[in-house]
């Protein structure tokens, strides 16, 4: 690639690329399959703003996959304590997927690895 395209934003994405390759290698027993981070941030995502996803909800996300193929991955993610599945009181039929603080720790060092980034991100 030539350095006239190399702009300051994207390097600094790429250097947080490298940030977040490098973290995740660090915490190797985070191991998750490109579509499971998906359905992870997604959940993360609108538990965050404050409408936590339903199984049903999550599993409707077929662009990510069939019905079954998402239920077993929402379920390996639950073996791996990443998210957890809660019933609203009063309505035990849905069952809403949150982000388990492991998860939210593996955010929360992303993020650090942003502000990393951002110092050089030139104005």
């Amino acid at each position: 690639m030539s350095e006239s395209k190399k702009t300051p934003l994207a390097e600094a994405y790429f250097r947080f690329l490298q940030l977040a390759k490098a973290f995740q290698s660090e915490n190797a027993a985070i191991e998750m399959d490109a579509n499971e981070r998906a359905i992870l941030d997604a959940v993360a995502l609108c538990w965050y703003e404050g409408q936590p996803m339903t199984v049903r909800e999550a599993i409707a996300l077929d662009h990510l996959g069939s019905p079954a193929t998402l239920h077993k991955r929402i379920s390996r993610l639950r073996e791996k304590e990443l998210l957890i599945a809660l019933n609203q009181d009063g309505d035990r039929r849905a069952k809403y997927l949150i982000p388990s603080d492991k998860t939210l720790d593996f955010f929360g060092n992303l993020g650090l690895n942003m502000q990393k980034v951002q110092p050089s991100i030139a104005q």
